[in-house]
């Protein structure tokens, strides 16, 4: 619960608590909305590049002394977007806040969640998943109605303070029974270090194996995709009928066939390859892009918003399992860094992709389908990928 806590506080800095934040930023500070688009991708990927460093920490000194950082810093940088009065001091509030927020805390929970359990892995790690995804969802509406009462910036400013109020107490007391982290000193001759599952494997000889790149491939593929249909939505579904109230009622399903999703796959990552799993997400997001010409007011909509909804979250849940699952704990933190780097960075991209190849086409029906066949591509080298054999194994 602590960890699904946790990640459910990343919400002021995932896209879609920023998002509410947008227009009235633009307004106040007198800019136009494709700066604020470009200061928020640029923050987000300066932010992607801190987080193999932040993985690092958490094998080197522990989740709960990162964690504890991460959350200072993660306040602080909203107390900053909270006092920006030009495009640089925005820009650099939204590196703080990608970085550490949906970047650092997300990772961060997962991660302490795969070392603190070893039976049903897959189906705690798919419960923090949905759990945290619905409180994330909250960020949103709660955050639009405080804005109405107090303003925008001091909005910034509660949701530092309730980052460090209620993020720095469960990094000390709420996550004690989380392993301690792998020590510098090696264990027993078999490689083993202490607190560590399974033996010490230098980073070096895991990145070159297929699966990691595979699995790395895999999550970012699903992070540019979602986040480019997701951030152009209202028009995308627009231009299949759909009225604005109706393609922003869609999110509901995403987010419910998300939720269910993420315990689906979990629960399922504990019994079959996570290979497997992942394959089908990928395999999954693409038929549903495929069948945008297809969709309409209705039925077909739905199946749409749920589909994508389930693909993503699906993803999501089979990488926090698979990556233990392949490669041990010993070496975690480092991994999903370099993952959720990945993650994040495609999450920047993802929506200036597509709103070029619309631009290019005069429709979004183009760009969808060539994002259908980049999932399709990513599902098959999955499938191919091997499963890793270390020479100590």
């Amino acid at each position: 619960m602590a960890s699904a806590l946790v990640l459910a506080l990343s919400g002021p800095g995932q896209t879609a608590g920023i998002a509410v934040f947008v227009d009235h930023v633009i307004t106040d500070l007198g800019v136009g909305r494709s700066a604020v688009s470009l200061a928020y991708m640029v923050g987000t990927l300066a932010g992607a590049l801190t987080l193999p460093w932040i993985g690092r920490a958490v094998d080197r000194f522990g989740v709960r002394r990162v964690l504890a950082l991460v959350a200072l810093g993660f306040g602080a940088f909203l107390g900053l977007l909270a006092c920006a009065q030009e495009l640089v001091g925005l820009t650099a509030g939204f590196v703080g806040v990608r970085a550490l927020g949906q970047g650092g805390m997300s990772m961060i929970s997962t991660t302490a969640v795969a070392l603190s359990v070893t039976r049903n892995r897959g189906v705690l790690l798919g419960l923090t998943s949905s759990l945290g995804a619905a409180g994330i969802s909250l960020f949103p509406l709660l955050a639009e109605r405080v804005i109405t009462v107090l303003g925008w910036r001091y909005t910034f400013l509660a949701e530092g303070l309730l980052i460090w109020a209620v993020v720095l107490p469960l990094a000390w007391w709420g996550l004690r029974g989380v392993a301690r982290p792998a020590r510098e000193e090696s264990g027993p001759a078999d490689g083993v270090r202490q607190g560590a599952e399974g033996p010490f494997r230098p980073l070096r000889a895991i990145v070159r194996t297929s699966m990691f790149w595979a699995l790395a491939g895999a999550i970012a593929c699903s992070g540019l995709v979602a986040t480019a249909v997701f951030f152009h939505q209202v028009s995308l579904l627009g231009e299949q009928g759909l009225t604005p109230v109706q393609a922003a009622a869609n999110f509901l399903p995403q987010t419910l066939a998300g939720l269910a999703a993420a315990l689906l796959f979990g629960s399922a990552a504990d019994r079959f390859s996570p290979k497997a799993l992942m394959c089908a997400a990928m395999a999954m997001h693409g038929l549903a892009l495929a069948a945008l010409p297809f969709v309409a007011p209705g039925w077909g909509a739905l199946l749409y918003g749920t589909a994508l909804g389930a693909a993503a979250s699906g993803a999501r849940a089979v990488e926090s399992a698979a990556l233990p699952f392949y490669f041990g704990t010993a070496s975690l933190g480092t991994l999903r860094g370099l993952t959720q780097a990945v993650a994040v960075a495609s999450t920047a991209v993802g929506p200036i992709l597509l709103s070029l190849a619309h631009g290019r086409a005069g429709s979004y029906l183009p760009g969808v389908m060539a994002l259908a066949l980049l999932c399709t591509c990513v599902a098959v080298a999955v499938c191919f990928a091997r499963t890793p054999r270390f020479p100590a194994d």
